[in-house]
């Protein structure tokens, strides 16, 4: 073995080898993949409660499955799911499908930050600190795609075991059945091509966006009076 080779290899490199790792590009052009869980600024200021935007112009954005053939919505009430109860949705989801090809798309981001006081602290000095990250989803707005070779009553049973983790109210036993044939407990079951929702009302055909922005029409007042019960008879 000769003294060149006994040495570490940094010390035995030929110059050009040398000036081609000087050279070497210390970046990649290709952008890291941004955690859906969290925002990538951080908590710099803290956010308030708020609540879901109501879009009242008539756009049903994020209502229909854009690259999924199936995809799970909220149908009920908007509420705000925190970034640990997500993540078990989308594991339930996963190990559902484990060992199938599928891509699971995720429509929906924790970028709210949820700040809290600890117990038995009297109110004001402050909001309180940094408990986690959630995301404020509106009604009617879909949560995860699905996309492959999949049978739909694989799909529709991976999204049951995803509705029973997300946050939600408990079911009446006698409403099992009709859940079962087309609903997941407070979340829908939905195809790609399913008609959009304007907030609770889906724009089927036959339904313009005219008709359901149109302001409510006003009776006359003996026809809204006679609906009123009479207290004594005619």
């Amino acid at each position: 073995m000769s003294f060149c080779s006994s040495l570490r290899p940094s010390l035995c490199s030929s110059p050009n080898h040398i000036l081609a790792k000087t050279l070497q590009r210390t970046f990649s052009s290709t952008p890291s993949p941004l955690d859906w869980l969290a925002p990538k600024r951080g908590h710099n200021q803290k956010n308030r409660k708020g609540r879901p935007r109501v879009r009242t112009g008539g756009s049903t954005k994020g209502t229909t499955v854009v690259w999924g053939d199936y995809g799970i919505r909220m149908r009920d009430h908007d509420r705000r799911i925190s970034a640990k109860q997500l993540q078990i949705g989308a594991d339930a989801i996963k190990k559902r499908l484990r060992g199938q090809r599928y891509r699971l798309y995720t429509r929906v981001c924790a970028n709210i930050g949820v700040y809290t006081s600890g117990n038995e602290v009297r109110m004001g000095k402050g909001k309180g600190s940094f408990d986690y990250w959630a995301a404020r989803v509106a009604v009617s707005r879909i949560l995860f795609e699905l996309k492959g070779d999949l049978h739909e009553q694989v799909v529709r049973d991976a999204f049951r075991l995803a509705g029973n983790k997300l946050p939600g109210e408990s079911i009446r036993p006698k409403a099992l059945l009709v859940i079962f044939l087309r609903r997941i407990g407070l979340y829908e079951f939905v195809r790609k091509g399913d008609p959009p929702v304007m907030g609770i009302t889906k724009v089927e055909a036959g339904t313009t966006l005219e008709e359901m922005q149109r302001p409510r029409l006003k009776l006359p007042m003996d026809i809204t009076a006679g609906r009123l019960p009479a207290t004594t008879p005619p």
